[in-house]
Formats: C-alpha cells, structure tokens, sequence
C-alpha cells in the first residue's frame, strides 16, 4: 500500500495483471531506481542487471556519467535496500563496437550520429533483453520516459506524461517484437514525482544528478574519442561558399556543425553559417542563414510502428508530424514511400539546420501524449543548397548528445 505524500500526488499505472518476473535495466541512477523499487514493492520477482560499458577511468567521478565505477556501486546499494537481486554485466566489449565505434565512423562521414539510439537499439533491447529472457523473465522493464498501451494490434508507444523528460525520440527504433516484451513504468510520471517516490521508497540516491550528454565522452570532447579511434582519418580541407568562392581552410570537418556562426576561421564581413559537411572532399560550406532551411528529409532503415503496414503512397502522401531533433516539438509533416521502398519526409514548415545521422520521429499528431508511428535515420536533405548528403546538426539548438 502506498501512504507517502508522494504517492498520494500521482496515480501509479497497473504494471501488469499478475506477477511476473521482471528484469530492470539499472543504471544506478534514480529512474532505474524507482522502477525497480516500485516493481519489488507490487510483488514482482524483480532482478536488477547493471551494465559495465566503458572504461571506468575517466568517468567515474565525473558527475553525469552513467554506467561507470559510482553507478554501479549505486546500483547495488539500491538493490540491497529494496532487497532484490542484482548482477553486473560486462558488455564493454560489445558497447565499444556497436556504439563507440559507429559514433566515430558517422563523424568521420559528415554525420551527427545519435549514439543513445544506437545504445537502446543495440546493447539494451537486443542483447540486454536476449539475456532477460535467458534467465526466464517474462519482461524487462526500463526508467525511460515514454508510455506503453495495449492497443487493438498490440503494444504501442506514445509520449510521457513529462514532456521536458519525454524520450520518444531516442526510442523510435524500438520495434514491434521488443515491444511485447518490455515495460517502462515512468510513463505517465512527472520527474519531480519519480524523486519523490525515491524518498518514499528510502533510495539511498533519490537526489543523485540526472546522466546528461553521451556518457563516454568526459568532458564532451567528442574530437578527442575520434582521434584516437580514428587515426588519420581528419583530413584538412577547404571552406567554400554556397555560391563556389573559396574562402579558407579548415584541419577537419569533425570541428564543426551545421548551423555554426562563431568560430569559422574566415572574415567576410557577412554573417555566415556551416550549411553541410562534405566528408568526400573534406569541405566545408557555408552561407547565408536561409541556406539551412530544409523542407525534405530521406530516411534510411525506417522503424513503422502504425497499424497497417507502410505501402507506397502513388496519390496521396500520409499525414502526420515529425520531430528532427529532441529539444523541439513534433511538427505537421507528411509521409512518402516510392515504389521501390524509399521514404521521404515533407516538413511543412521547413527546419533550419537539419543533420544526416540524426533522427526523423514520426507522430499520430502534435499533442503531448501522441503516438509515436516510428521514424529512421536522415541520409539525406533538401535545403535552401539543394540536396546535401553529409550535413550536420544544428549547434545553435543545445542539443545534449550531439557536437
């Protein structure tokens, strides 16, 4: 029975009908936490699981981090408290070739790549759920922020009830068969209620800071991770104007992103802006700031969580909204598939400085609790320059995980 204040506050969802044994992802923070305290307190046969991801070194005292020396003592201390059983996993090795390393490749090519998509697609609801159902789990359960219903077809995925902590944008990638198999408890949660149920719960970290920017890079010197995994691979190169006139030179493309004013290098007496990132010929472009405007996207490896499935759309492209990085709204967008599978996305109102390597989420609409159909990886977009393969993401947004 829950009698705290903080209980009283918030009306907990039904995790499930009937016990189940349920893994928790625990990252030693206090989202993972509090699912994992209030999953043991239901009579849930709960068993913690913390992964070991990168080196300890650097980030263990950083304040931020996740997954590192500290949270995983934290971890075990908040299964000691609720009394469940905890195991820790050493998936540094896996970590480092499918997020660590694909990081580093999509900044060498131009790209902004999103590696806490990487990681949840990846690590955590493949290889960490693969190992829940090794141990005879009927479900694993997450701290993350998005809200999973039972729907006529299936499980579907719709925004938190805490819009400022709202991860659907990180989760696009989850698919239909993973659905069916996990739990996110915190859904229709507001974060400062989570804290309090920490505190009702006795968590020994219900007022830990929040994990913010990409937990392996200390200091968010993204350059230095790539140097060393990279080698050689930061080649100089040129600044160009949109309109052909050299302008520069430049020690590697990785040093800067779409939408940068400050910081180019160049006098011109005119306000420019990195408009794309030529990985190929190692150039930078810029121009005017109406060069960023993008009003098509090309997606690659699309992620269709809708009902019916995806057909090309001869006539009529679908309707519906979009989100291109995740400190924005969703926004009125439409939907394309040609005949040979390639989908495209109409942004209604344009963006400015949309990135290859980020994401495209795809929304029922634009209200705080929409659905979420999906979305993919940008390859491509259309902006004011014409199509542009290797652009960057927009640095004047303030984007935690991007450069």
């Amino acid at each position: 029975m829950q009698s705290s204040t903080a209980a009283a506050k918030v009306q907990r969802p039904a995790l499930s009908k009937g016990l189940r044994r349920v893994v928790v992802a625990m990252s030693g923070g206090v989202d993972s936490s509090v699912v994992a305290g209030l999953l043991a307190r239901e009579g849930h046969e709960v068993i913690g699981i913390t992964l070991q991801l990168y080196d300890h070194g650097a980030a263990t005292a950083r304040k931020g981090s996740c997954c590192a020396g500290q949270d995983i003592h934290d971890a075990r201390r908040v299964a000691e408290k609720i009394g469940i059983s905890h195991y820790v996993l050493d998936y540094e090795e896996r970590f480092a070739r499918s997020v660590i390393d694909s990081f580093a490749e999509s900044y060498v090519a131009g790209e902004t790549p999103i590696p806490c998509v990487t990681c949840n697609q990846e690590i955590k609801f493949r290889d960490l759920l693969q190992t829940a159902e090794e141990l005879g789990a009927d479900a694993m359960a997450t701290g993350h922020y998005v809200e999973r219903r039972l729907g006529p077809a299936g499980p579907e995925l719709y925004r938190a009830a805490d819009s400022d902590r709202d991860q659907s944008y990180f989760l696009f990638a989850t698919t239909r068969s993973q659905l069916e198999r996990l739990w996110f408890p915190l859904g229709g949660y507001r974060k400062c209620d989570v804290r309090d149920l920490a505190r009702d719960l006795g968590l020994p970290i219900a007022d830990k800071a929040d994990s913010q920017d990409i937990c392996f890079v200390p200091q968010g010197r993204y350059t230095d991770i790539i140097q060393r995994l990279k080698p050689g691979a930061v080649e100089p190169g040129d600044i160009v104007h949109v309109d052909g006139r050299l302008l520069g030179h430049h020690r590697g493309i990785v040093n800067f992103t779409v939408g940068q004013r400050k910081g180019l290098g160049i006098a011109t007496g005119e306000p420019l802006y990195v408009v794309r990132l030529d990985a190929a010929t190692s150039r930078v472009v810029v121009g005017p700031r109406e060069a960023l405007k993008t009003h098509r996207l090309r997606l690659r490896d699309v992620n269709w969580l809708g009902d019916e499935p995806l057909r090309p759309t001869a006539s009529k492209p679908i309707e519906l909204w979009a989100r291109v990085r995740s400190s924005q709204p969703p926004r009125p967008a439409r939907l394309d598939v040609a005949p040979d599978g390639s989908i495209s996305v109409e942004l209604v109102d344009g963006e400015h400085g949309v990135a290859a390597g980020q994401a495209c989420v795809l929304y029922v609409d634009g209200s705080a609790r929409a659905r979420i159909l999906g979305g993919g990886f940008i390859r491509q977009v259309e902006s004011g320059s014409g199509i542009a393969p290797v652009p960057d993401e927009l640095a004047l947004s303030g984007e935690p995980g991007t450069r």
